[in-house]
């Protein structure tokens, strides 16, 4: 996987750099806001302010989206933390979990496993193609055993979204 990771140009979430945008400007703005009342307020001491400082940061790394990227044969997800890959032409499973927030898990042969919001896919045709032909290949090579009704439904979703887009783009919708 990390031979092709090399060589091939990845595919990303192309909404990533705004939604990163938009938590760091929401941190900033939590910051500046209890700096100005703590300010106003005649309360403002160098140790809250760092407690400011520490609370901005860790609404940034709650609001920081994680990044997803493909390319052929692999898909990831990095965190602020940590690091999630997998092969999507040897997946072995793929299972949903949850109805109003779901996500999915793959796991592929060698054991690992990555989990994802497949409204992530929904979004970025270019990374649903990418997992698409991984999950042909891995049903083509008898690994893929469990999940392909998972696979389908997500599928039609996509296809219902990218055509509501392309009538909404051609002003019918």
């Amino acid at each position: 996987m990390q031979g092709s990771r090399r060589h091939a140009t990845p595919t990303g979430d192309r909404h990533w750099r705004g939604s990163a945008r938009f938590a760091a400007g929401c941190a900033l703005t939590f910051f500046g806001m209890t700096l100005l009342v703590d300010w106003d307020a005649h309360t403002l001491t160098p140790p809250r302010a760092l407690l400011w400082l520490a609370m901005t940061a860790l609404l940034f790394t709650i609001l920081l989206p994680r990044r997803v990227t493909a390319g052929p044969g692999w898909l990831a997800v990095d965190g602020l933390v940590r690091h999630q890959a997998v092969r999507t032409d040897a997946l072995v499973a793929v299972r949903q979990h949850g109805d109003v927030s779901a996500y999915l898990t793959l796991r592929d042969v060698d054991g690992r496993r990555l989990d994802l919001d497949p409204r992530i896919l929904v979004t970025n045709p270019l990374l649903w193609h990418e997992l698409d032909t991984g999950v042909r290949r891995s049903r083509a090579g008898g690994t893929l055993l469990e999940g392909i009704d998972v696979l389908e439904r997500l599928r039609h979703q996509i296809d219902d979204a990218t055509a509501r887009a392309v009538l909404r783009a051609s002003g019918i919708y």
